[in-house]
């Protein structure tokens, strides 16, 4: 048997075909380079901004840079007053929102007209809302500030400095005292007066007897005095006017709920006529004697409205 030699440069010759084919094989099965997405990518705790929230940011953006030219200080007071704790850019964006919904709904459902009701009746409804919504923050003030005053004497009583019983308060009064009582605490802690916080919070409230409470509290810092009783005859003071006021608004609920039901009744007509016939709405659009019509009841219900407001309202 005859032996063939194998020179070396078969030997590598072998070797490296069979490196290759080790290789092709190790590319065609391995499963590639791992791929991470965008999100994961981010840091952690990044937030993602949808086009939907860049456009919003923008808007509201630019409604700030209009209530500036104004005075917008008048209208985030509105907000205070009624508790909302919206920014009033936030605040102004959702009300074109809604009337603009409000405008779509009404064609949708009963053309141009109801469209435009609808549409004018949003920031009208808003304003009302506002209205009760401030009416009822500053009845429950005035409710609670017999109770405040109380807590306050005896915090004073137990040796407790002036600041210490309004920060007690602050933390165990209910709402609405709690949250005006510390946006009283926290401006004083950042260095505003006392006596100007507690002004603008009786300005703001609207509260003749936290005035009252206020002016005390002034002159026991600049004479000196008892504190604690100074505060017992106010308490005492507010809790007989407070007698007083649910007596008249006892008497009175009869005629606010009269005037309710006056101011209501053309709304209520004039939108049932707009759903049930259209048609008999319609002829007031068609000649300056129907628009005249329309100014001419708008215009008496206004009168009406503030006239009844001045009968059943009542100040003491």
């Amino acid at each position: 048997m005859t032996n063939f030699p194998i020179s070396s440069m078969a030997l590598y010759g072998v070797a490296a075909c069979a490196l290759a084919v080790l290789i092709g094989v190790y590319l065609l099965i391995s499963p590639g380079a791992m791929r991470l997405s965008p999100e994961r990518r981010r840091p952690a705790g990044t937030p993602t901004v949808s086009g939907m929230t860049r456009v919003a940011g923008q808007a509201t953006t630019l409604i700030d840079r209009l209530l500036r030219r104004t005075n917008k200080g008048v209208h985030t007071a509105v907000l205070e007053r009624a508790g909302v704790t919206m920014r009033i850019q936030d605040f102004v964006l959702l009300l074109m929102a809604g009337v603009l919904v409000a405008e779509a709904v009404g064609i949708a459902l009963g053309g141009k007209i109801s469209g435009l009701l609808l549409a004018l009746a949003v920031p009208i409804l808003a304003r009302i809302v506002l209205g009760v919504m401030a009416g009822r923050r500053r009845t429950a003030f005035a409710d609670q500030l017999d109770d405040t005053l109380q807590l306050m004497a005896s915090g004073l009583r137990a040796g407790h400095s002036l600041f210490q019983t309004l920060a007690s308060v602050a933390r165990d009064a209910e709402e609405p005292t709690s949250v005006e009582f510390a946006r009283i605490v926290n401006e004083t802690r950042v260095g505003r007066p006392l006596s100007d916080s507690l002004e603008e919070t009786a300005a703001r409230m609207q509260s003749d007897d936290f005035t009252w409470v206020t002016q005390a509290i002034a002159i026991n810092r600049e004479v000196g005095g008892n504190l604690a009783e100074v505060l017992d005859g106010v308490a005492h003071t507010i809790r007989e006017r407070n007698q007083i006021r649910g007596q008249v608004n006892a008497l009175s609920a009869e005629g606010k709920l009269s005037a309710y039901v006056l101011m209501a009744l053309p709304f209520g007509i004039a939108g049932f006529l707009l759903f049930a016939n259209p048609e008999y709405m319609m002829k007031f659009t068609e000649s300056a004697i129907g628009y005249g019509l329309i100014v001419a009841s708008v215009l008496l219900l206004i009168i009406g409205g503030l006239w009844l407001r001045k009968v059943v309202s009542f100040k003491f």
